[in-house]
């Protein structure tokens, strides 16, 4: 091509679109269009199961659209770019990030957050922002529009994402591993070194030892926190969280006398220094702030509860020093420091490989949705195209 690109056309993929709440996805061959101006269209290469994808599946997110291609943990190679797109080019590795970053919108400037507002109004809403619509549609003369989510669709052999959702990495990254950098990794890693900056000798109770949960614990390793204490109530979730680091663990059905807040503050001669909820639960978040030090414990939560659910405590756990914070994505600004987490990654710095417990073929989505149900996976990876 010389340097320029020949025009993109709307090409044919197969793609898992789901149709209804609760409703297995259903593989399909879709239309994807060109990409128009910022816009990038993405060949995935891989792309792992998030519980997002299930909670937005399952009804509860009220965001959630339908149809919808869901997925957003993904890594891939660029196919064509739309008019003006001038950060990557046809070839290039890439990670599909959810949390965009533009550099100019006032919440990218302000630097007090990795929030960005460029877009949010349109993947909000299933939508691309050049012209409001969807760049995916069911083959026929009568093609029917199917929506994007969280801006990044990655369950598809094609997609497209606004080029400021779009991180560059370099092409000698394992891209099956590089792809977990999408979400879970990079949140639990990004909660525990952006979000509460947590200091050498310092303690840490993580509730839920997923995904998300156990990077906290490899987070907390390397930032080298002195005790990490993990709280689940799957046995085997508790073994994991020894084997990445965790000093003690805990499950709350041993202690039926107990709440769990109680248990850790005994345990720590007045709570820890920081907590972290993982799962989602919103009395759960109670508990994991109620179990930080008086007077300066800091709570981060990272799940997603159910719409409409609120958190509660009593005013004076804070009044008395305990501070409540969320994150999203770790504190992380994609396009800048996703590239960066991927250096860690090839320099041994951070661990990626045991994370994928299942490797699975595009055709096994499904399945892969029950091994996450059923809590027999921490991340499956399914190749998607070659």
């Amino acid at each position: 091509m010389d340097g320029e690109q020949e025009q993109p056309k709307a090409l044919q993929c197969r793609a898992w679109v789901a149709y209804a709440a609760g409703q297995e996805l259903k593989l399909e061959t879709v239309i994807v269009d060109p990409p128009q101006k910022g816009e990038v269209r993405v060949r995935i290469r891989y792309c792992a199961l998030c519980h997002t994808d299930a909670y937005t599946l399952s009804g509860q997110d009220p965001e959630g659209l339908f149809p919808s291609i869901l997925g957003h943990e993904a890594a891939g190679i660029v196919e064509s770019i739309g008019p003006g797109v001038s950060t990557v080019k046809p070839g290039d590795h890439v990670i599909p990030c959810y949390q965009a970053y533009c550099k100019e919108c006032k919440f990218c400037r302000s630097n007090k957050t990795n929030l960005c507002g460029s877009v949010r109004a349109w993947t909000g809403t299933g939508v691309m922002q050049a012209d409001g619509k969807p760049r995916f549609r069911t083959c026929g003369s009568n093609g029917r529009e199917i929506f994007h989510f969280m801006g990044t669709s990655t369950f598809a052999e094609y997609t497209v994402v606004h080029e400021v959702s779009v991180a560059k990495i370099r092409k000698d990254a394992d891209l099956e591993s590089a792809c977990l950098l999408g979400c879970g990794v990079s949140t639990g890693l990004g909660a525990v070194w952006n979000t509460a900056s947590v200091e050498k000798g310092a303690t840490a109770a993580v509730f839920g030892l997923g995904t998300v949960g156990l990077a906290c614990i490899e987070g907390l390793v390397a930032a080298g926190a002195k005790r990490i204490i993990g709280v689940d109530v799957d046995r085997s979730k508790l073994d994991l969280g020894v084997k990445w680091g965790c000093t003690d663990v805990v499950n709350p059905k041993d202690f039926p006398d107990k709440t769990i807040q109680e248990v850790i503050v005994g345990m720590t001669d007045g709570g820890v220094d920081y907590s972290f909820e993982c799962i989602g639960k919103v009395d759960v978040m109670r508990s994991a702030l109620e179990c930080c030090h008086k007077g300066w414990g800091e709570s981060i939560i990272i799940g997603v509860a159910g719409a409409g659910q609120e958190i509660q405590t009593r005013p004076f756990q804070l009044v008395t020093g305990r501070v409540w914070k969320g994150t999203a994505f770790g504190g992380f600004k994609s396009r800048v420091d996703v590239p960066k987490l991927v250096d860690k990654y090839i320099e041994g710095e951070i661990n990626l490989d045991n994370y994928i417990t299942h490797r699975m073929s595009f055709e096994q989505m499904n399945e892969a949705f029950d091994l996450l149900h059923q809590g027999k996976c921490l991340r499956a990876v399914l190749k998607v195209s070659e």
